[in-house]
């Protein structure tokens, strides 16, 4: 095995508090259950035939776009209008910094290792998930799907985080809150810490970085 020199992060629910609860609180705050939103987003991707959030977060809608869509899907199923405008600013107010995991990737990169954000994203809230972060005081390289059009658990977007990092699938240690992610990554070379919380994830890199 290569000894990793490189380590590659998911952003939300990683570097921060759990997307479920984010999305919850908004949810709850609009009278709108998550079932419900999961029922408009299929119905969505039936009748466009193209699943919505990876259009979304591989910017190929807008974020205006999609939320009028949904919007629209919503109101529809209720028989009364439902709007989510502010959803991105909702969002983000539910959304926090899982600061103990910052730091650590904070000692990593002082220690030597290269460290790249790879995230799934839309293009219109970069300017909001940066704010939340040192970013560019701890990550050599940032990947977001909004930009490069492919997203996680597609090859590319790893492929694309190995090339702008400048290191090898197999000197890379990969972590992600979602097994499928980590499941690419292992199959491009990469070893995988999926996170489930910030104890257990800290514990196997510093495991998988020794080793």
């Amino acid at each position: 095995m290569s000894r990793i020199e490189a380590v590659v992060t998911d952003f939300g629910g990683v570097l921060t508090t759990p997307l479920l609860d984010s999305f919850a609180g908004v949810m709850h705050s609009s009278g709108i259950s998550l079932e419900e939103l999961g029922k408009a987003m299929a119905a969505v991707a039936q009748h466009d035939g193209t699943n919505p959030l990876v259009e979304l977060e591989t910017g190929r809608v807008t974020e205006a776009a999609f939320f009028a869509r949904l919007s629209d899907e919503l109101s529809t199923q209720r028989g009364s209008r439902v709007d989510l405008d502010g959803f991105g600013e909702r969002y983000f107010q539910h959304l926090h910094p899982n600061e103990p995991v910052i730091a650590y990737m904070r000692e990593l990169h002082g220690r030597g290792y290269k460290l790249a954000i790879c995230t799934n994203n839309v293009r219109e809230w970069e300017d909001r998930w940066r704010a939340m972060l040192p970013v560019d005081e701890i990550f050599d390289v940032v990947v977001d799907s909004g930009f490069v059009g492919t997203r996680k658990p597609e090859p590319r977007i790893y492929e694309i985080t190995l090339e702008r990092l400048g290191v090898c699938a197999e000197g890379t240690l990969f972590v992600d809150d979602v097994d499928v992610n980590c499941e690419t990554a292992r199959q491009l070379g990469m070893a995988a810490v999926r996170f489930r919380d910030n104890d257990q994830a800290i514990e196997e890199i510093e495991s998988t970085l020794r080793a």
